[in-house]
């Protein structure tokens, strides 16, 4: 199986909890914790990353459609939030909004709820994932 990023992301953690470096081919992220729970608040926590992945990935999707349709939709714009629910076993709910800057059809709603469904992240989110870890 063949890898779908052409290099490794990668990250460190120095002393300062939760103060993580990611790097990926040309650049670097920080990310860290909110000052509520023992942060700095430097930077996105895991969660808040998780789904702005999912918000660009969605909204890119959309784009390249609208723009393949030629449809004037100017701009989209994307909330997320995310909720657990452990009652029996852990599931994971999340939310996402999608609004557009003008007015839309009907059958451009349904087909482009449609499309947000097949972005990519969507797809690695919504099937079997296994997570490989090594020492």
């Amino acid at each position: 199986m063949a890898n779908l990023l052409e290099n490794d992301i990668t990250a460190t953690i120095g002393t300062q909890n939760y103060l993580c470096t990611v790097s990926w081919r040309n650049g670097t992220l920080v990310m860290d914790e909110p000052e509520s729970i023992g942060g700095k608040d430097l930077g996105p926590d895991p969660y808040s990353t998780l789904l702005a992945s999912l918000a660009g990935c969605t909204l890119s999707t959309l784009r390249m459609y609208i723009n393949r349709k030629g449809w004037d939709i100017p701009e989209i714009s994307i909330a997320l939030n995310m909720s657990q629910n452990a009652e029996s076993e852990l599931e994971t709910v999340i939310s996402r909004t999608i609004t557009f800057s003008s007015e839309i059809s009907e059958e451009q709603k349904e087909r482009l709820l449609l499309i947000a469904e097949k972005c990519p992240v969507s797809k690695i989110l919504k099937n079997k994932i296994t997570i490989n870890t090594q020492l």
